[in-house]
């Protein structure tokens, strides 16, 4: 396959780059590091580390993505699934797609199934209400109290309809409110379902980012963590739990008013989510084209 000729970025361009991606990553993860050296936990930030198994390091490290090549280079010239030729350092299309081929068709299907529906507002974040249903304190994902208690929590999910779009949301119903749910989900059914309107589906285009890995660049990756660190704020504060002790007001799904805000905020999210869907697509398509 030919090798297309990247854009060269002189080494004092592509340096600052690198130190203002490690700058801007350190003031992100600061949280987690600080917490971590404690020995502490944060049941709401610590799930874009831990359900999508990433560390800060791996948010630190700068990638200038595809088609982009680093003159005068020297770390990145060690690194995996990257190569030099005259003098500049890129990506090897060749062998990453050798290792990654599937994923990076997967992720393109996915994502542009998705950028081409339009958002559907109706669930008002009853997905976590539908993870607690008739469940007790063992069975629960976050050892935070619920703030309308187990009868009051249970009452809502029967009191709204369950209406979840998204997979990886809903296999974690309970086994009581999987059935009360309009879709019986799959994983080989996401693309047909997944849809923009969804708060994990703008969450998960930082899950996307970080599979793309060194194609995907250093700023992309990072708008798609800072949207996946505000979605999930808002998830939590929308869910059963009291947040409380965050210093985070409830937004209340089960009456009108937080339903109102609830569709508002997802379709601020949806606009935020939209160009970079389009940015992660575009690596994809690079990637495929060669």
């Amino acid at each position: 396959m030919p090798v297309a000729t990247p854009v060269a970025l002189p080494r004092e361009e592509w340096l600052a780059l690198a130190r203002a991606h490690e700058a801007r990553s350190d003031e992100a993860t600061a949280g987690r590091r600080e917490r971590a050296a404690r020995g502490e936990s944060h049941a709401i930030e610590d799930f874009l580390y831990d359900y999508y198994s990433t560390r800060p390091a791996q948010l630190r490290r700068w990638h200038p993505g595809v088609g982009v090549g680093l003159a005068g280079v020297d770390a990145h010239a060690t690194q995996r699934w990257y190569v030099t030729r005259d003098g500049v350092t890129e990506l090897d299309v060749d062998a990453f797609m050798a290792e990654r081929g599937d994923g990076v068709r997967h992720i393109r299907r996915l994502l542009a199934a998705t950028a081409g529906r339009r958002p559907l507002l109706g669930c008002f974040g009853m997905h976590e209400w539908a993870m607690v249903y008739r469940a007790g304190n063992a069975e629960r994902r976050h050892g935070l109290p619920l703030r309308l208690g187990a009868d009051g929590t249970d009452a809502a999910v029967e009191a709204n309809p369950l209406v979840c779009t998204h997979f990886d949301a809903y296999r974690f119903f309970t086994p009581q409110a999987a059935p009360r749910n309009a879709h019986d989900l799959s994983r080989s059914a996401q693309p047909a379902m997944d849809q923009p309107g969804c708060l994990h589906v703008s969450m998960d285009l930082y899950k996307w980012a970080m599979k793309l890995g060194p194609a995907a660049p250093g700023d992309v990756l990072l708008d798609c963590f800072e949207l996946a660190r505000d979605v999930r704020r808002v998830d939590m504060q929308a869910s059963p739990y009291d947040v409380s002790s965050y210093g985070l007001p409830a937004i209340a799904v089960e009456t009108p008013e937080g339903k109102s805000d609830y569709a508002a905020h997802q379709r601020a999210f949806a606009r935020r989510a939209a160009p970079l869907r389009s940015r992660l697509i575009e690596v994809c398509d690079q990637l495929l084209s060669g």
